[in-house]
């Protein structure tokens, strides 16, 4: 029997169980679950501690720490050293930001694509080696061995994000994501603990749910990770490793000060935790700082990706991996993949050598300047983050609203943003903000189109 009385005692849930349906636990999970989807439980809410809820249910502790573990997997629950366990503030949103397909009505302001000045050149490239006598050999399995050259031209790439590497360190993936769920997957258990920004990158919080690895939220100061609170959460939190995207960060635009990736590095390097270096958009920068690789390069997966910087169909990344880290990296991107495009990885690394790769970086920042022109234009009166070269924007919103609230009413007007809510990480509240993909539209008039929208409805909330 509970030793204590519940019948006017404040508890945040009191869930009703049949006993009787084995194992309990699992039972228990279900409920809250259920109760969470329903909206009975919302996101933030503090859960009743465990021996609470063990007296309350007449249960072991065991069985309640075995049902709260499970929907902690599930990315359902978030629970903080010396706070509690909180239902999740990212519990209900989408992360899966690229949909089946995109309404016809809606102007794209969601995704983050760049604009399209690369596929004519690339097109153009392709076709000239499909003309070739021996076009059929990029139409097989690539061989690690035969592709030395190729290797030679991601280590121009990645030099020319701001890190000096080896041949023997490359890896190929099939795009950034791919070679997340690979490191995750390779250096990662079930029920491990990674830390990221509290909004973060959607794709690792896929790929971390799908593998069953917890993301812990590691608070900023002037809007970058900081290092004291990492350094608490590699006390306290348990966590094993740390993903980061220190250049125009994804979604709020953000850039990590070159002081700052030093201090990081070093804090990862005296705690050996791994660091997953998401460079997506280091190319975009005319004169990238130093790569947290440089300050840490036994600790520094690196991830080079060419569908941000060139063409999101591009579906390539080259991975500078610690010698540490490659056989176990090597075998789980074997068994996600057995290879990359033999056809793509030769297209990438001819428009890397023949140099025209930097004329294709250098369009896509001119194109990435005039559109951001646009959006200063139209919204340079409210909070809207991030630099002239990215190819999105973090509009923090006035009022009261939230960003799904935003979200929503942009929907209704014909505009397709992404509130904070889908890039929130474990316990820590959303910003009210929404990200803004500037690219994304197809012409500078759609853009303009939806920046009206925009700014009519701000001017509304304001």
């Amino acid at each position: 029997m509970p030793i204590n009385s519940f019948d006017d005692y404040p508890m945040s849930w009191k869930p009703s169980i049949d006993k009787t349906k084995k194992p309990i636990y699992r039972a228990l999970a279900r409920q809250l679950q259920q109760d969470i989807f329903s909206g009975v439980l919302v996101p933030g809410t503090k859960l009743p501690s465990q021996r609470e809820l063990a007296d309350f249910l007449d249960l072991n502790l065991s069985t309640i720490s075995k049902a709260f573990k499970m929907c902690e997997l599930k990315g359902l629950l978030s629970a903080a050293v010396g706070s509690g366990t909180f239902v999740a503030y990212d519990a209900l949103s989408n992360s899966y930001l690229l949909e089946d397909a995109k309404p016809a009505h809606l102007i794209e302001m969601g995704a983050t694509l760049p604009d399209r000045v690369s596929y004519e050149p690339l097109m153009l490239q392709l076709r000239s080696m499909l003309q070739e006598a021996d076009y059929d050999k990029w139409f097989g399995y690539a061989r690690p061995g035969e592709s030395l050259w190729q290797k030679d031209a991601a280590v121009k790439l990645i030099r020319r994000g701001g890190l000096e590497t080896t041949v023997d360190r490359i890896l190929f993936a099939s795009g950034s994501q791919n070679a997340i769920a690979a490191t995750l997957a390779s250096l990662c258990k079930p029920g491990d603990r990674i830390g990221a920004d509290p909004h973060t990158y959607p794709g690792l919080k896929t790929a971390a749910a799908m593998l069953s690895v917890q993301i812990i939220p590691i608070k900023s100061e002037n809007d970058e990770m900081s290092p004291a609170a990492l350094e608490y959460a590699c006390r306290n939190e348990n966590i094993k490793g740390l993903y980061l995207i220190p250049d125009y960060h994804n979604p709020t635009a953000g850039r990590m000060s070159a002081a700052n990736r030093r201090r990081i590095a070093a804090i990862a390097q005296s705690y050996n935790q791994f660091i997953i270096e998401d460079a997506s958009y280091s190319l975009l920068d005319e004169e990238p700082p130093p790569a947290i690789a440089s300050f840490a390069p036994e600790q520094t997966i690196y991830i080079a990706s060419l569908s941000k910087s060139i063409a999101p169909g591009l579906r390539l990344a080259y991975t500078a991996v610690p010698s540490q880290f490659k056989e176990r990296l090597s075998k789980a991107l074997y068994n996600l993949n057995v290879s990359v495009s033999p056809l793509l990885a030769e297209l990438a690394a001819r428009m890397i050598v023949s140099n025209q790769l930097d004329v294709l970086i250098e369009g896509h920042r001119q194109q990435n300047i005039r559109r951001n022109q646009a959006v200063n234009r139209y919204l340079g009166d409210y909070a809207c983050m991030g630099e002239d070269t990215g190819i999105f924007r973090w509009l923090r919103l006035p009022g009261g609203v939230t960003g799904a609230e935003f979200e929503a009413l942009a929907a209704r007007r014909g505009v397709q943003v992404y509130a904070a809510d889908r890039f929130v990480v474990g316990n820590h509240s959303p910003e009210r903000a929404v990200r803004l993909a500037v690219c994304a539209p197809a012409t500078a008039e759609e853009l303009e189109e939806g920046l009206k929208i925009l700014q009519s409805l701000l001017s509304e909330l304001a």
